[in-house]
């Protein structure tokens, strides 16, 4: 019973938990950014190829 009341009040596994939940968060948060930055990134690279295409030389 005594290790029962031990395992219940360690606290221990929290903080690592709680970086967890924010290592996830932050992953979020760059996948979303790096994916509005691709569409940006490929637009622009668009816009070059198409000047570079009609360029005489």
């Amino acid at each position: 019973m005594k290790k029962l009341f031990r395992f219940v009040n360690d606290k221990s596994g929290a903080t690592a938990v709680e970086y967890g939940l924010l290592c996830a968060l932050v992953s979020v948060g760059m996948i979303a950014g790096l994916t509005e930055f691709s569409d940006a990134l490929l637009l622009v690279l668009d816009k070059v190829s198409t000047a570079i295409s009609g360029s005489p030389y």
